[in-house]
């Protein structure tokens, strides 16, 4: 039995689920480990679309409690219904760009060179968000209206370059509009569910013809590894960011962004999409 699918699949997804949620492109880094694992073919971007949902089943557990809460409070009580709206009305912006232009970003976006340049221009943006006067005026997920929901979805949908992270976009807006760090980033986590289950189910019905039972166990390894790093990596950064800020993840996207265009420049590695 070949082992190194088993391994392409385990690597990517402790990638998956440890970049998901932090400021620094889970799309980007699965770009260039699957540049570097040879496994970036159409497969390959499939399976690293689904194993998100790994990632998802993560945040699903960890506030399991808040979503049993607000699926029982769905019929009379209204902030569990303000939470779903406002979910609801963030989660199309991208939706819409991304049905829209999804296809041409996909075509120019997704290689390892312009990946390195949007960590590094994200990088600045995150530098600039932490040096500038932080006036809080929402203090937790419940304090969210609509227009602060819409203000979030248009921020998340930056995320459609790849290279600028999902949850970066999301976090880091939230910042510009007024959130607290907590507020931002729990929001980040929520909106996370009906995106990344969308783009699951809707990349599983499109590309269904890829699909195959000899693939089981890579699907298995990948799902369960990312749902495990995903799970470390929220807890993690829940106790992070009561002391700390962002500061730290724009530097490390700049190095990161350096060196891959390094590599590029200089050969010393063979990216397959410059």
């Amino acid at each position: 039995m070949d082992v190194y699918p088993l391994f392409q699949a385990l690597v990517l997804g402790v990638v998956e689920g440890f970049t998901e949620f932090l400021p620094i492109s889970s799309t980007g880094h699965l770009i260039l480990a699957g540049d570097l694992l040879d496994f970036n073919d159409e497969r390959g971007k499939l399976f690293e679309i689904v194993i998100q949902f790994g990632a998802i089943l993560a945040v699903v557990w960890e506030y399991r409690a808040r979503f049993g809460k607000v699926l029982a409070g769905l019929p009379g009580d209204p902030v569990a219904r303000r939470f779903v709206t406002n979910l609801a009305i963030a989660f199309m912006p991208l939706a819409v760009l991304g049905l829209l232009f999804g296809k041409a970003i996909k075509a120019h976006l997704f290689a390892p060179v312009p990946v390195a340049l949007a960590f590094i221009l994200g990088a600045f943006v995150i530098l600039w968000a932490e040096r500038r006067t932080h006036t809080i005026t929402i203090h937790s997920v419940d304090d969210i209206g609509p227009l602060d929901a819409l203000k979030l979805g248009f921020a998340q949908a930056c995320a459609l370059i790849p290279g600028t992270s999902r949850s970066g976009a999301t976090i880091i807006g939230g910042l510009f509009f007024g959130l607290s760090r907590q507020a931002a980033t729990e929001f980040s986590f929520f909106l996370a569910v009906p995106t990344l289950g969308a783009a699951t189910v809707y990349q599983l019905y499109k590309e269904r013809h890829l699909l195959a039972w000899d693939d089981l166990g890579i699907w298995v390894v990948g799902f369960v590894s990312a749902f495990v790093s995903a799970f470390l990596c929220v807890r993690w950064l829940l106790r992070y960011i009561m002391s700390h800020d962002f500061t730290i993840f724009a530097w490390y996207r700049i190095v990161f962004g350096i060196v891959v265009l390094a590599t590029w420049q200089f050969g010393l590695v063979d990216w397959s999409n410059p």
